[in-house]
């Protein structure tokens, strides 16, 4: 009899990467839910023995369902698979009933050890059973997941640095025109002044400036995180916006070279704009972003008043080559 097997993320990319990398052989019927509410509707309906879970969900994240099913005592088994590697994540979803974590982008291997330890492959096996099913993935998903994967490898590296939990959001990947890319950041707009940095990278076909827009408010609690001095000199705000740029625009970098195999090099880091508002900012530098593909991540560091965006923006020109190249994961 075919095990029930859910695998409940937002994204197809991820949704498509997961059940190939299920082994051939385990008997499994497959359901695919694209938030956690649907996820959760699945596994009442009896879809969800073994339950493959994100975090980073819309309408209800992986630690609402978690919490879901230890309250209504659901009969699933949870193996928690996200890009949110951070120390802290591994525990809390192990402390809310999560059988064990994988981080993101999955292997086979990883799969297949999981669940040979916890005895779930071998009441399943038969003869070539599982067919993986076709699931449609457009670039922007592709690239939004990519973008998911970076955000966590670079949260992890400022956690561990800070001793700290950075709270994720799910990233906006989008293709903009300047106008558009001022609405985008409408919510840090309302949020007050903001202080930027911004750093040039280049690769192969590939070039594009990062973006670290930092909530003026940040400065006092990131002072404090880092063990700086006089939180409100000129000098140590230009310090912090430097150091935090370093740690989250390097490891997005890292992270992305990784999945799409090709190198970054960066230059220099430079603050572009001091407390100014945010449609000062992209006004002033209208010219070089008239169109690009954002990718917008919000970064806040829970118990602490500490806020930053980042945005990878790519020139118009780049998106041949990150086409091609995401090409190869929709495979």
């Amino acid at each position: 009899m075919s095990i029930p097997v859910l695998i409940c993320d937002d994204s197809a990319l991820a949704r498509k990467q997961m059940a190939r990398t299920l082994p051939k052989e385990w008997d499994v019927d497959i359901t695919f839910a694209n938030n956690g509410a649907e996820g959760i509707d699945a596994i009442r309906a009896g879809k969800g023995e073994v339950v493959f879970l994100d975090l980073n969900m819309p309408v209800m994240d992986g630690y609402e369902v978690l919490e879901t099913i230890q309250k209504e005592d659901l009969p699933a088994l949870v193996i928690v698979v996200s890009g949110d590697i951070q120390i802290k994540a591994h525990e809390r979803v192990k402390a809310m009933g999560a059988l064990d974590f994988i981080q993101k982008p999955v292997s086979a291997d990883a799969i297949s050890n999981i669940l040979q330890e916890y005895g779930i492959l071998t009441i399943a096996l038969g003869e070539d059973s599982n067919e993986s099913p076709m699931i449609e993935v457009d670039l922007r998903d592709a690239c939004q997941e990519v973008a998911n994967v970076a955000m966590g490898r670079a949260a992890d590296l400022l956690a561990k640095l800070l001793d700290v939990f950075v709270l994720l959001p799910i990233p906006n990947v989008n293709v903009l025109e300047v106008s558009e890319l001022t609405m985008t950041l409408k919510a840090t707009e309302e949020s007050g002044t903001v202080s930027a940095l911004c750093q040039g990278f280049i690769g192969a076909g590939v070039a594009g400036e990062a973006l670290l827009l930092f909530h003026d408010s940040s400065f006092q609690d990131m002072a404090k995180l880092m063990g700086l001095a006089n939180p409100e000199d000129t000098n140590t705000e230009t310090e912090v916006m430097i150091d935090t740029g370093n740690v989250l625009i390097g490891a997005f970098l890292s992270g992305i070279s990784e999945q799409l195999h090709m190198k970054f090099s960066q230059s220099h880091p430079v603050v572009i704009g001091r407390h100014c508002t945010v449609n000062d900012l992209i006004h002033d530098n209208s010219e070089k972003w008239a169109r690009t593909l954002a990718m917008e991540i919000n970064y806040r560091i829970e118990d602490h008043d500490v806020q930053c965006d980042l945005l990878l923006l790519f020139t118009e020109d780049s998106l041949p080559t990150l086409n091609f190249k995401l090409g190869y994961l929709l495979d």
